[in-house]
């Protein structure tokens, strides 16, 4: 029998890894072998999360990218990786690195080079307003949630959604994306697109206001090669919240069937 791949789902800002729960057990049985770790310092719960804001504080995007990579360096074959906003950005680096078989990257923020519209930054509006929390937790309340992640769905859901998955996520990650166009040195820069890859799907919400479709197609661009595959999904009536709403299960078997596509 043949060993089942690796699939590593990585979750974005706000979110606590326990919202991959339902892929884990969808892709579990499609044969895959899943885990979903949390960023360094996330504590197992949502409970734990907002109880200890200063485990998630102070962690950047370096931290994290190489928090996974050590994940990935344990396994005995290159994971497929699944990520979600700042998590799509991850998996996006991961993959240039040669780490991974290939990648799903949904929403992914955007790297340096890539736009960053006014809507992502009014939905990252909390990090902004006080430029001194880049070295603490910053946590979003139920109406930020809603316009950033689940505008698509009704004011019920997402607050059901927020009670559920909501954690304090670290505002040095922000700041860095935030500030990448004008630091030569920024961790947010995006990786160079290397002529041999794994493969990449780009699933794009068209109603995100954190992650706007014309940063995906960007994106797109980015990473077209003729000598590695890259593929674009976009869903015109779904937001931020796609991975974890009502709707999460057909973007989880969107991302199933593309990977079949890979032979994967």
């Amino acid at each position: 029998m043949a060993t089942p791949i690796p699939v590593i789902f990585i979750h974005g800002l706000w979110l606590h890894a326990a919202s991959w729960e339902p892929w884990v057990k969808l892709f579990g049985e499609a044969g895959h072998a899943p885990l979903a770790p949390g960023w360094p310092g996330d504590p197992d719960t949502v409970e734990e999360s907002r109880a200890n804001p200063e485990s998630i504080a102070d962690h950047g995007i370096e931290d994290v990218t190489e928090h996974y990579a050590k994940i990935i360096n344990g396994l005995a074959v290159k994971p497929i990786l699944v990520g979600h906003a700042f998590g799509g950005m991850i998996a996006e680096r991961l993959l240039g690195q040669d780490l991974a078989a290939a990648a799903v990257a949904i929403d992914a923020a955007q790297a340096k080079g890539l736009p960053l519209p006014l809507p992502a930054l009014h939905s990252a509006f909390p990090v902004f307003k006080n430029p001194g929390i880049k070295h603490k937790a910053v946590s979003l309340t139920a109406e930020q949630f809603r316009h950033a992640f689940g505008d698509a769905v009704s004011e019920e859901e997402s607050r059901e959604l927020y009670e559920r998955w909501a954690i304090p996520a670290p505002g040095k990650v922000l700041c860095e994306a935030a500030a990448a166009g004008f630091d030569p040195q920024s961790p947010a820069e995006a990786a160079a697109v290397p002529e041999m890859r794994g493969p990449l799907l780009l699933i794009t919400g068209g109603r995100d206001h954190a992650v706007p479709e014309q940063t995906t197609r960007a994106a797109l661009r980015r990473h077209c090669h003729p000598h590695a595959v890259t593929d674009v999904k976009n869903l015109p009536d779904r937001a931020h919240s796609l991975t974890i709403d009502g709707g999460w299960g057909m973007v989880a078997n969107i991302a199933l069937s593309w990977l079949r596509g890979q032979e994967l």
